[in-house]
Parts: structure tokens; C-alpha cells; sequence
């Protein structure tokens, strides 16, 4: 359930930054969704698998390089949704590093708050 929610808050977070930034194009609802969950899952698979082989490229730049990971995530993602229209590099780079402040920000609200034993 936990992770649906994720999903859903992400194509929120794709949703408003298309309307905000100029560049970047979602076609509908429908398109956000399938964006959140390709995104989801580039980051599962590709993205290892990325930070695996340019390792000494972000331990040159001192994790700087991962910034252009995520941007080539999101160009990926343009490539493989439809309904999902990224401009360019620069434009897929300030997606990305809004995308993640958004996703950290709705991702708060869903912890869970620990009560400690006494």
C-alpha cells in the first residue's frame, strides 16, 4: 500500500513540475502514473548498474556526477513513455533535482512516527 502511495505522489510531484518548468510535457493523468512508475523502476535496475560503472567519475566530482545519472534517467524515461516530452539535458537535470526535493518532501508525510518503549 505503502508503495502505491509512492507512486501516486510521484506522479503528483511529474504533474506539477510539468506545469511548472518549461520543457517538460505530460500528456495526462495517465501518463504521470506510467512516468512515476518507469522512473521507479529505472531507479531500481539502471541506475546501479550506472553509478557501477561511472564510480570513478562521481568519486572524482565528489558525488556531483550523480546528478547527471539522474538526468539521463529521466531522458530515458522520455524515450520510453509516450506521453512524456523532456526538451533536453538541462532541462531533464533541474526536472530531476526538483523531482527529488518534491519526492523527499511528500515522502515525509508518509512516516510513520516510532514511539520508543519505556
Amino acid at each position: 500500500m505503502k508503495t502505491f502511495l509512492k507512486i501516486l505522489l510521484t506522479a503528483l510531484a511529474v504533474i506539477v513540475l510539468a506545469n511548472i518548468l518549461p520543457g517538460i510535457s505530460v500528456a495526462g493523468y495517465v501518463s504521470a502514473i506510467i512516468v512515476a512508475v518507469v522512473i521507479s523502476l529505472l531507479n531500481m535496475f539502471v541506475r546501479p548498474l550506472l553509478i557501477f560503472f561511472t564510480l570513478p567519475a562521481t568519486i572524482v566530482t565528489l558525488g556531483l556526477f550523480l546528478f547527471v545519472i539522474n538526468a539521463c534517467i529521466i531522458l530515458l524515461a522520455d524515450k520510453l513513455v509516450d506521453g512524456f516530452a523532456v526538451s533536453g539535458f538541462w532541462s531533464a537535470l533541474f526536472f530531476s533535482i526538483l523531482l527529488s526535493i518534491f519526492r523527499s518532501a511528500l515522502f515525509s508525510l508518509l512516516k510513520e512516527d516510532k514511539k520508543s518503549l519505556k
